[in-house]
């Protein structure tokens, strides 16, 4: 019975992967994943025994990796940014419960990676520096309606907002209908950056306002971090305050 590594891989440059993931994936005798994050790992990797599952095959590509871990010592199962958030970490836990394990279930560990809202954040500058929420617009397995209520807590609340999944050639509306839902708790002014690609190629990093959101603009790459009642920018920077107080702070030498 072996050790089952869900490793987080961060945002996809390879000197974001943190070493411990990296050892994880050196010593796996088989690697499981989406055929994009296979992709990373073949290229940091060569000869890395892969098995590549296309979208949308999430139960399958858990279970494969369960039962390699079964029959090997060690296996990852590989997703982007850290795979605890809105990762397969979870579903491994449950398919584990779930399946029958003559000899014992495989042990899991899971690895943690930068996630894809504080990549992008590192490149906007500082807009998390204080409360923040993370709230994926995907419906595939959130109804709406439970989308809409916690983003309107969110945004009641004056979080800054780091916008997951946020649109699709499927469901592009969604988008719109969260800025419609955010502009009525937030000014037009209120500080927006977009990140698409962040740390891969084909990299777009954007700071815009709210009431300017070129929702056609951001597709299922992209990040879209909104900022709070505080949130400003400086010198093209988002930039939200933690609060510190700066009036007896000395001037610059």
């Amino acid at each position: 019975m072996g050790t089952l590594s869900v490793v987080g891989l961060g945002p996809g440059a390879e000197d974001l992967l943190t070493p411990r993931a990296r050892r994880a994936l050196e010593r796996a005798q088989a690697i499981v994943g989406y055929e994009r994050y296979t992709g990373l790992v073949r290229r940091w990797l060569p000869s890395a025994p892969l098995y590549a599952y296309p979208i949308g095959a999430e139960v399958e590509r858990v279970r494969q990796a369960l039962r390699l871990a079964a029959e090997l010592e060690r296996v990852a199962l590989v997703c982007s940014g850290d795979a605890g958030v809105y990762g397969l970490a979870g579903l491994v836990f449950e398919l584990r419960a779930l399946m029958e394990w003559p000899q014992g279930p495989p042990a899991v560990e899971v690895i943690p990676g930068i996630t894809a809202a504080t990549a992008a954040a590192a490149l906007l500058g500082a807009p998390l520096g204080h409360d923040f929420a993370a709230v994926s617009l995907s419906d595939l397995l959130t109804p709406w309606d439970v989308i809409v209520r916690r983003l309107e807590a969110v945004a009641a609340a004056d979080f800054v907002i780091a916008l997951y999944n946020p649109a699709s050639a499927a469901r592009r509306h969604r988008l719109d209908e969260a800025r419609v839902l955010l502009l009525r708790h937030r000014a037009p002014e209120t500080p927006v950056g977009i990140v698409t690609n962040a740390e891969r190629e084909g990299q777009q990093v954007v700071v815009t306002t709210l009431g300017e959101l070129p929702t056609q603009a951001v597709g299922m790459l992209s990040i879209v971090i909104v900022g709070n009642t505080q949130t400003r920018v400086e010198d093209g920077r988002l930039v939200t305050p933690r609060g510190y107080r700066l009036g007896d702070a000395p001037p610059p030498q």
